[in-house]
């Protein structure tokens, strides 16, 4: 009997441990000059450590023991773990790129089968996903669905592309159980984030980063907050996107990734609403009712 195919490689060989090592420390880098937790930052310098002086390529171990194999090496936890492997699987990593200010999410949205250019252009802009882990929270909280061009059939089809793409990722046995993302971040600390992050703004208190779309200067200019609310982690941004600046709501429209235990990401976009009973008010975007029920009746 000829011996099995050789498994396919899951990995980008040209992503050498310096490289990933690099990226790691980069990230410990921009989070430090950012004001972020010294603790957060000590761990990506760690990991970097751990990476850069593996005795074979961090590749191997991903492709023979996925995500559980990064997680067990010295100094890098799930969250790092899980870093690592999208740099290896993919070649970036949406996080440094958010940071970077060079975030790409509409071509990253698109590399899920069944998502077009039209689509994914409605899926950054309308419901604020700029990642495929958010994409994933979106898909769990039935939001999928708001947009008209997916109904339900529609949205079954992407979850299960977005599934198997995820899984590819992270190396998880086919049929294998990932638990799914836990209640989204209460929309009362999200509001709190909003306005801890305008004021601080506005008052000149937080580091400028200089992002990279829209922005042929190089000027820095988008103020980017790190802070925390009971056990949820939370990174604010202004919108820096095609629709935001079109419209001219850059300074209007902040988004905030929130952060639970368990590492699971959750994009939401915070807006002032234009009409309607919440009109002038700060809403998160497709959590309107929430905010609504947050604020009581009309007086």
């Amino acid at each position: 009997m000829p011996p099995p195919p050789p498994r396919p490689q899951r990995w980008r060989p040209e992503l050498d441990n310096a490289q990933v090592a690099q990226e790691l420390r980069e990230m410990a880098t921009l989070l430090d000059a950012q004001g972020d937790n010294p603790y957060r930052v000590a761990a990506y310098r760690r990991a970097a450590d751990t990476v850069a002086r593996l005795p074979r390529p961090v590749g191997q171990v991903f492709d023979t023991g996925g995500l559980a194999g990064l997680d067990a090496l010295p100094g890098v936890g799930p969250r790092i773990a899980a870093a690592i492997a999208e740099l290896l699987a993919t070649g970036h990593w949406a996080r440094l790129d958010r940071l970077r200010g060079a975030a790409e999410p509409e071509a990253l949205l698109r590399t899920v089968p069944g998502i077009g250019p039209a689509l994914a252009h409605q899926l950054h802009d309308e419901l604020g996903i700029d990642s495929l882990e958010g994409m994933e929270v979106a898909a769990h909280a039935g939001r999928l669905e708001t947009l008209p061009a997916i109904g339900p059939r529609r949205a079954a089809a992407v979850r299960a592309a977005l599934t198997r793409l995820l899984d590819n990722q992270r190396r998880r046995p086919a049929g294998s159980a990932r638990a799914a993302p836990g209640p989204e971040p209460p929309v009362q600390a999200l509001l709190s984030v909003d306005e801890e992050y305008r004021r601080r703004a506005q008052a000149g208190h937080l580091p400028l980063i200089a992002p990279r779309r829209f922005n042929p200067e190089g000027i820095a200019w988008l103020p980017v907050l790190h802070t925390r609310r009971d056990d949820w982690a939370f990174t604010a941004l202004y919108a820096n996107t095609a629709r935001a600046h079109a419209l001219g709501r850059t300074r209007d429209w902040v988004v905030i990734h929130a952060e639970d235990r368990d590492h699971h990401e959750y994009p939401c976009t915070v807006v002032t609403a234009t009409r309607g009973a919440a009109a002038g008010q700060r809403v998160v975007r497709s959590r309107e009712a929430a905010c609504a029920e947050l604020r009581g009746p009309a007086a």
